[in-house]
């Protein structure tokens, strides 16, 4: 197993981390908006590792459209979270150089730490950003990671990717995040930004899975 997490005050939200919090839907970062949704994408190691392979190649938000206008890999190591022996004992953390991989394109592959610069429009809502990798979690059968906003963004916040496959063979996306409205008018009127997130979770899917329907 391999879990990397880069810690830096760049980002411009507290909760680090939150969207991995079982009641995130329930108790929520203070003024943010939760979401969270999961689709079965089909079943097997196949069908598992080409998912898996799509989502650290960035897929999601090439899929819905962004243009992802700057990768930069973040400089020196990252840090190797805390895992656990077979015991249950926890093992303590390290630093570790991860081995940089890359797309036919030759964008860098995410990595903890890793900032981008995302431009562009999903059903009309303006999706510009500045996102930072806050972690990247690869499991044998469970690999994801998380994008926190660094600035430019309507919103304030995280997203969370993950990719698992199920001991019955099913394999589930599943994203998670939360919104701080940033702007006045995404402030004075909410609804904006559930839309705005409906439409981002859609075309994450369709970019994951391209002959799944949301009805979006």
């Amino acid at each position: 197993m391999r879990r990397e997490t880069f810690r830096d005050e760049t980002v411009d939200y507290a909760a680090v981390g939150a969207t991995q919090a079982p009641d995130l839907l329930q108790y929520p970062p203070e003024r943010s908006i939760p979401a969270a949704a999961q689709w079965r994408i089909g079943s097997g190691e196949e069908r598992f590792r080409t998912a898996v392979d799509a989502l650290l190649a960035w897929a999601p938000l090439k899929g819905a459209g962004l243009e992802l206008a700057d990768v930069r890999p973040a400089p020196g190591p990252t840090y190797t979270g805390v895992s656990f022996d077979d015991s249950g004992n926890a093992v303590a953390p390290s630093r570790s150089d991860a081995d940089q991989r890359f797309d036919a394109e030759g964008t860098p592959y995410v990595g903890a730490g890793t900032t981008v610069t995302v431009r562009g429009k999903v059903a009309r809502f303006r999706a510009d950003a500045e996102l930072r990798v806050i972690f990247v979690i690869e499991e044998a059968r469970r690999v994801g990671f998380a994008l926190g906003t660094v600035g430019g963004s309507v919103v304030s916040g995280e997203e969370s990717f993950m990719i698992e496959w199920r001991e019955n063979d099913e394999v589930w996306f599943d994203v998670r995040a939360f919104d701080r409205p940033v702007t006045f008018w995404n402030r004075l009127f909410k609804a904006l930004v559930r839309r705005r997130r409906k439409a981002l979770f859609a075309a994450y899917l369709r970019a994951i899975s391209p002959l799944f329907r949301t009805g979006a």
